[in-house]
């Protein structure tokens, strides 16, 4: 398990430098090792005195300077010379190199943890709430009357009701054969005076299939202005059976009046 100190200012010995470095306003591309070596010895020496834990961290670190320190105070070796070949040291290498990198990779995940840190001081104002189950609010839609239908069923109903419009636009005259009840009359008395007095005839036997609704009320009509006239005698040889009717005119009736019957 990792063990992370954390001291009253710094977080570890990075942290330390970047103090230090920042304290004295130094450039941290050219840092000055034996004065920051200095000053972060005294800072260990009083954690020392102050009785705080010392981690491993900060060791390693003060070690690490210690010996970048060192190689700056040594001289550089000599051009050892062969033949055609020269070989000697990079001139540009600087041991402090590596510790700056450190430096710079540490500021700047120091910087973005500053502003992570912002970040969630303002997301901690922000109080939200669960949403509610607003379904039995929702109401209900009716169900689409074309769901389910396809072009080609638009347009066969679209059609259709073109040729409804189309026979709308068009129109018929009807016209239909007028009979007078006093035609009907002179039909009815002239089948029975062809039987002659006391001849019987049947209604159904003056309607056929052929025969409208108004023939046929015409023709009861005339039936019952031929009793009302006692010209017949009409009757039934059974509830509901066919209307039987007589003759009782002679061969001399001349039938109705033309002023009798008005329609």
């Amino acid at each position: 398990m990792t063990v992370l100190y954390k001291l009253e200012t710094f977080e570890g010995p990075l942290d330390l430098l970047l103090h230090l470095i920042d304290k004295a306003e130094i450039d941290i591309q050219d840092i000055p090792v034996s004065e920051i070596t200095e000053q972060y010895m005294d800072y260990l020496q009083t954690m020392q005195e102050l009785e705080l834990d010392v981690t491993s961290e900060f060791l390693v670190m003060a070690a690490t300077l210690l010996s970048i320190k060192s190689k700056m105070l040594l001289p550089k070796p000599p051009v050892i010379e062969f033949e055609d070949m020269d070989f000697y040291e990079d001139e540009e290498y600087d041991p402090r190199a590596e510790l700056v990198q450190r430096l710079i990779e540490y500021r700047k995940y120091k910087s973005i943890a500053v502003q992570l840190l912002d970040l969630e001081s303002e997301r901690s104002l922000i109080f939200t709430k669960e949403p509610d189950d607003l379904a039995p609010f929702v109401p209900e839609q009716e169900a689409s009357g074309v769901k389910g239908l396809h072009t080609a069923d638009l347009i066969a109903a679209f059609r259709k009701a073109l040729g409804k419009a189309a026979r709308r636009s068009s129109y018929a005259r009807i016209t239909r054969d007028e009979i007078s009840v006093k035609d009907r009359i002179r039909d009815v008395s002239e089948s029975l005076r062809l039987l002659g007095k006391g001849g019987r005839l049947r209604f159904s036997s003056l309607l056929h299939d052929e025969m409208a609704r108004h023939e046929i009320v015409a023709t009861f009509l005339a039936i019952l202005e031929l009793m009302k006239m006692k010209a017949i005698f009409c009757y039934q040889e059974r509830l509901f059976e066919d209307i039987v009717m007589e003759w009782r005119g002679g061969d001399e009736w001349n039938g109705l009046q033309d002023t009798e019957i008005s329609y």
